[in-house]
């Protein structure tokens, strides 16, 4: 297994910028993946309800070849509207598919339910527009976790959910990876009352929280109630399946074709399946995008994009952990160093 970059984050990974912005009235945000020059991308979809805005054009078999950003946002079907505010960031400096003398930025975005965690939801248009171009605007290679961006008001089974990002280098080859999630899951990302996360066996440096190995018998992990840990009676977003989805980028230095990063978000989505439990469901809306920015020849070797899936994968379980690591409590929801306080 490779190392985590300097950052431990998806910017590790060469021509690629995050931008984050919130709203802690709204309880809601966005998250902003700017690719410079554009770059290679694709995408799968493992949830049974997934809302996302020009996911077809990714198809190796459809035309564009390069996107200029990908946007994850929260506000369910509202926060599609995001991808207009980077749209606007990216026409106002000329970047985009040029056609005659009009220029057309390639923004796919995705979006999570977060509509039923408290905040202030009584808009007259949703704001989401506005909040995308600012975070474009903050795009840079550092950026926050956990209650950021369109990890802002999320929520991971019974605990607050967040934004994770994480990466894998090897600097002798200089082949890059990474992840950036916003997990919102209707699913546990920690084994069942123990604060061990799904994927504590992936950890790197302790960037979740080092804990020792948790029992051997998995029984003692689920033996703990989860309502031990539950929130309070009255979240709805709880009592409704539908109050769910984590979306996520994947990323890689390495050239790829639509056909190859489509592969890697495949095998990306096993990150997901090694850190939450259960995924994928009919009411989840699980997306991951693949974006390939072209700086690192692997060669010809035939083996190298099933180990570029295979760290990307790794990544994403890893960002998932890291995403409800760093995330603060929020009204209902605790986070994870609150509910297991005194245990860790």
């Amino acid at each position: 297994m490779l190392k985590p970059g300097p950052r431990n984050l998806i910017t590790d990974v060469d021509g690629l910028l995050v931008g984050n912005a919130e709203d802690m009235a709204l309880r809601s945000g966005v998250s902003v993946v700017l690719c410079d020059p554009p770059a290679v991308a694709s995408v799968d979809v493992r949830g049974g309800a997934p809302g996302s805005r020009e996911t077809d054009l990714l198809d190796p078999a459809y035309t564009v070849n390069r996107i200029d950003a990908i946007c994850l946002s929260g506000g369910s079907a509202f926060g599609l509207s995001s991808c207009d505010g980077v749209m606007r960031w990216l026409r106002e400096r000329g970047r985009g598919v040029a056609i005659a003398d009009i220029v057309v930025p390639i923004v796919p975005g995705a979006i999570l339910f977060d509509l039923l965690n408290g905040g202030d939801k009584d808009w007259d248009w949703p704001p989401y527009r506005e909040m995308a171009y600012a975070a474009a605007g903050r795009a840079a290679a550092d950026f926050a976790l956990g209650n950021a961006g369109a990890g802002m008001g999320a929520k991971a089974g019974n605990l607050k959910g967040g934004l994770g990002s994480a990466s894998a280098v090897d600097p002798r080859t200089g082949l890059q990876v990474g992840a950036l999630v916003a997990v919102n899951a209707r699913g546990y990302t920690t084994m069942g009352g123990l604060p061990h996360f799904w994927a504590w066996a992936l950890e790197q440096q302790a960037e979740f929280g080092g804990l020792p190995p948790p029992p051997h018998a998995l029984e003692l992990a689920v033996s703990h109630t989860r309502e031990d840990l539950s929130h309070d009676p009255a979240d709805a977003a709880r009592r409704d399946p539908r109050a769910n989805t984590t979306i996520a980028v994947v990323a890689t230095n390495a050239r790829l074709d639509k056909a190859a990063a489509q592969r890697i978000a495949v095998m990306a989505q096993d990150g997901l399946a090694r850190s939450i439990r259960p995924v994928h469901t009919p009411h989840d809306g699980d997306t991951v995008f693949a974006i390939a920015t072209g700086r690192h020849d692997i060669g010809a070797d035939p083996l190298m994009l099933g180990e570029i899936g295979t760290l990307a994968a790794d990544c994403l379980a890893r960002a998932v952990a890291r995403g409800v690591y760093h995330a603060a409590s929020l009204g209902a929801a605790r986070s994870w160093k609150e509910a297991f306080a005194g245990r860790i």
